[in-house]
């Protein structure tokens, strides 16, 4: 079915990727761990420059909603089919920013910010296997009043889908509560991600509050662990953990939750009204894996793509794997010009 115009709306942290391939000796250095995503400290700051020096450094417009809503835009072929706001910098990286989203066919209504740079994500690849430190600056401004200019507001209006990653709770919930209460108002389908252990941690309160109006909440099996055992949950198996998740209590005039837990190599997690299904994913030769960033927020990009034509969950999935299949074999979250999905 052809979609409208704007149908699926992202809200999130633009960070401009930084990427490059390091060793073990690099990680230790930093002290930083393979597949975990952290804010940068103090002692992170040095690394930016470091990576920026390698010869086998990339740029690649990122932030883990920005990264779904390409995906998804990619697969569904349509331009202006989605659209996406956050905060940048007037910067070069900015600048870049912009022509990537155009590039890319989506509505970009950036917040720019005249007093700090756009936001940076350091991806340290080491065995195909990353590491992602984020440096929001700009990022992290971003207001609600720009949500609310009429312009802004418009693209909330014209989406019928809305996805935020977890990530953004960290920069603006009052502009996530707006748009909750906005899709259950009217009836659209709203849709977050868990995002990172610490989102789940040291944000939970804050996670809490909008999880009652998220109708698809997704995450990986080390995301979903530790929301588990923030709750006291007594349980590390993810099929129990993906159902708790979908049970608990909805906002009124939700009629339910579905979770959707990824594990890499493992089956894809689906619990839906109390039953829970594992669909398979596609697996990849180790020598044809270049690096998973990007992996999980393909897989919701292509998730998205389908779910926002009408098709089934296991239609979504299946698009899910392929699109994250697509983004392991090709460095940072980036793709070939036209998929072959079917």
């Amino acid at each position: 079915m052809a979609v409208s115009e704007g149908v699926l709306l992202g809200m999130g942290n633009p960070l401009l990727d930084i990427s490059a391939v390091v060793d073990d000796a690099f990680l230790s250095k930093y002290d930083i761990k393979l597949n975990n995503a952290i804010l940068a400290e103090e002692k992170h700051l040095p690394m930016y420059d470091e990576l920026a020096s390698k010869s086998n450094v990339e740029y690649i417009a990122g932030g883990a909603t920005q990264n779904s809503i390409r995906v998804a835009q990619w697969m569904l072929q349509t331009p202006g089919a989605t659209s996406y706001m956050g905060c940048i910098g007037k910067d070069k990286f900015g600048e870049e920013m912009k022509k990537n989203a155009q590039a890319a066919g989506v509505t970009a209504h950036y917040y720019e910010d005249e007093t700090a740079p756009t936001g940076t994500c350091a991806v340290c690849v080491v065995g195909g296997e990353r590491s992602l430190i984020a440096n929001l600056s700009a990022a992290n401004c971003y207001k609600s009043e720009h949500l609310k200019r009429p312009e802004n507001w418009a693209l909330v209006e014209k989406a019928k889908y809305i996805y935020i990653a977890g990530f953004f709770l960290t920069v603006s919930p009052d502009s996530i509560q707006l748009v909750a209460e906005h899709a259950a108002a009217n009836n659209k389908v709203f849709l977050m991600n868990l995002s990172a252990p610490f989102i789940c941690e040291f944000f939970r309160d804050a996670q809490e509050k909008v999880l009652p109006y998220v109708d698809y909440i997704f995450g990986n099996e080390t995301e979903a662990k530790i929301f588990a055992k923030v709750r006291g949950w007594e349980t590390e198996n993810i099929e129990e953990i993906a159902l708790k998740i979908s049970q608990l209590p909805l906002a009124s005039g939700k009629q339910k939750r579905i979770a959707v837990i990824t594990q890499g190599a493992d089956p894809v997690v689906v619990a839906e009204d109390g039953k829970v299904k594992t669909f398979p994913v596609i697996l990849l030769p180790k020598e044809k894996l270049v690096d998973t960033n990007g992996a999980g927020d393909a897989f919701v990009g292509g998730f998205l793509s389908q779910l926002v034509q009408g098709k089934s969950i296991e239609d979504s999935v299946k698009a899910g794997c392929y699109a994250a299949n697509v983004i392991i074999q090709r460095p940072g979250c980036t793709y070939p010009e036209k998929p072959d999905f079917n």
